[in-house]
């Protein structure tokens, strides 16, 4: 059977980051991945998980002001890796608040930086991890994934999210690239004893 979407239950911190480490088992030169989620929810806790699934020089942490960070570590193969972790909610701030074109800006920003192509078409060897990139998605490869984290609202408001309570992360595969590592990620979640539904 194939699978496209995964959703898995966080309770907790360190289970984000243990996803996070078992998801960067699976990653392979060329992957593309948007990251999606409220404030708070845990992004950046999920990629440092990433980070130390892939055995990655430096620690990630919130690339809110630096745009865009490049770590260099090792697939879980032993081949080189080289993560480019963009965040994509700082740039074109006033373009989004105006309701201008946010691909565009987004895009010329990164082309500034050197990272278009990069994010067109990985180099051998590299993996693009896009924080708020919801918004990049028809530009970049077809066969990419996108990661969702939702967290609980409180009961006082239903507006208010907390920052406690159980995350729900969902993985949804576009293109064909995830079938196999899918029924792979599978596993080692069970292993890990982790939710999931499929």
């Amino acid at each position: 059977m194939t699978v496209s979407e995964i959703s898995v239950s966080i309770p907790t911190a360190d289970d984000m980051r243990t996803c996070g480490e078992l998801f960067a088992s699976l990653l392979q030169s060329g992957d593309v991945i948007l990251l999606s989620g409220p404030l708070g929810a845990g992004k950046t806790t999920f990629a440092q998980g990433v980070g130390t699934g892939l055995h990655l020089n430096g620690l990630i942490v919130s690339p809110t002001f630096t745009i865009a960070r490049e770590l260099y570590g090792t697939f879980a193969s032993g081949q080189p890796a080289h993560l480019v972790h963009v965040d994509a909610y700082r740039i074109g701030g006033v373009e989004r608040a105006a309701g201008s074109d946010m691909e565009s800006a987004l895009f010329d920003e990164l082309e500034s930086l050197g990272l278009d192509e990069e994010l067109e078409d990985p180099s051998e060897g590299t993996i693009i991890l896009m924080e708020w990139g919801e918004q990049m998605a028809n530009i970049l490869s077809q066969d990419r994934l996108e990661i969702s984290i939702n967290r609980t609202l409180t009961h006082d408001t239903d507006t208010i999210l907390t920052a406690d309570g159980t995350r729900t992360i969902t993985f949804h595969a576009s293109g064909n690239q995830w079938d196999t590592r899918f029924t792979d990620f599978q596993k080692r979640l069970t292993q890990a004893h982790l939710s999931y539904r499929a």
